[in-house]
């Protein structure tokens, strides 16, 4: 093969030049680790809520509880989790610091990311509405619970991360309802990666409301299997949400610069 592939190159005077990432295997602890640290960061896990035992944890992800131990001592080294003894303890994910200068660090961190948020948003402007396109094809009885659930929980939810976490769990289901791993994903890594600056929109009564319209628009649609429906009130949930990034970006940007 390596030398069909000597060949292939010399007989051509046009070579493509081509750019590749070194491979990263992950060990065992560390794909633990990862899969817990994305859980923690899309909210599906909140601050002060316990991790299942290491017993549990053991059997979920299919290894050996030395593995699980490793990979928690990787994430209370992140300060993402923090152990707690006696009769009650157990591992919890640590509650967020709130301090002038966590809140500076953040706000910076934000900023040096803009480039990657502007194409992070182009790249949910241009997948999301398609993703509810295709979830109005495929849902099934089990997918539509799941959205309504999500919705009902953000109607319920009594703190900002708690509202936001269910916001998280109704994008990734209407996500799951096209039965694509591909495209649940996208969604992930787009919510990943927006988690930031979504957690300093302002909140408020009103913000809530017209989420929870917009939400309750793309849940029947997908329901009614209505793909065009479902694509046009994905695509109008996205721009309204981007405008309000768009506004926490600007007013980053003019913080910092005074």
């Amino acid at each position: 093969m390596a030398v069909e592939i000597r060949q292939l190159r010399e007989s051509t005077d046009n070579v493509v030049a081509v750019e590749f990432e070194p491979i990263q295997q992950l060990r065992a602890h560390e794909y633990v680790a990862e899969q817990i640290r994305r859980h923690i960061a899309l909210r599906l896990i909140r601050p002060g809520e316990s991790l299942p035992s290491e017993r549990d944890l053991a059997t979920i992800f299919g290894v050996g509880r030395p593995t699980i131990q490793h990979a928690l001592r990787l994430l209370e080294a992140d300060r993402l989790v923090e152990a707690r003894r006696g009769r009650r303890g157990g591992t919890f994910v640590s509650e967020p610091a709130e301090d002038a200068g966590a809140m500076d660090e953040l706000l910076t961190r934000i900023l040096r990311q803009r480039k990657e948020l502007d194409e992070v948003l182009v790249y949910r402007r241009v997948i999301e509405p398609k993703v509810a396109h295709q979830a109005a094809g495929t849902r099934k009885r089990a997918n539509l619970h799941a959205i309504t659930d999500a919705i009902e929980s953000m109607a319920e939810a009594r703190s900002d991360p708690e509202y936001m976490r269910y916001d998280t769990a109704f994008h990734l289901a209407v996500a799951r309802a096209t039965r694509n791993r591909f495209l649940v994903s996208a969604i992930e890594d787009i919510r990943l990666r927006l988690n930031d600056v979504v957690s300093l929109l302002p909140e408020s009564d009103t913000w809530h409301r017209r989420l929870s319209e917009e939400h309750e628009a793309i849940a029947r649609a997908v329901e009614a299997e209505d793909a065009d429906g479902a694509e046009a009130a994905m695509a109008h949930h996205v721009a309204a949400s981007e405008r309000g990034v768009r506004a926490v970006l600007t007013a980053i940007r003019r913080r910092l610069a005074s």
